[in-house]
């Protein structure tokens, strides 16, 4: 269980270090083709989503093998499940159904949660 959760752990903090470094770092206008739902809410809350990604891509990955408050990759893994169902909201809303990126990373964040319960 262990190498599956950091397989999985690792992959997960990986692509939430890209999408929410770019969300914090980038303009809406170089958003815009990768993310279109950018247009529907204040820069700010893009700003926000991506420190709460970034956040908790350290949160799967560094408490683990540190052994300070193991329990924040379980923490980090159950926030990723509930931004993704937050995502899939904002997507429907405005009229995209491509949701199968969302559907993945939902799935991929609950095995991490089930996985992190080895820490706990």
């Amino acid at each position: 269980m262990n190498v599956a959760y950091w397989i999985v752990a690792g992959l997960l903090a990986l692509f939430y270090l890209y999408g929410g470094g770019m969300k914090l770092v980038r303009t809406r206008d170089r958003l815009r083709p990768m993310m279109g739902w950018v247009d529907t809410v204040p820069m700010p809350a893009v700003r926000l989503i991506g420190l709460v990604e970034v956040l908790g891509a350290l949160g799967l990955i560094l408490p683990p093998p540190s052994g300070i408050a193991p329990w924040l990759a379980l923490a980090a893994a159950i926030g990723f499940v509930i931004l993704q169902i937050g995502a899939t909201a904002v997507h429907l809303r405005i009229g995209d159904r491509q949701i199968a990126l969302n559907i993945t990373l939902f799935l991929i964040a609950a095995v991490a949660a089930w996985l992190a319960t080895t820490w706990l």
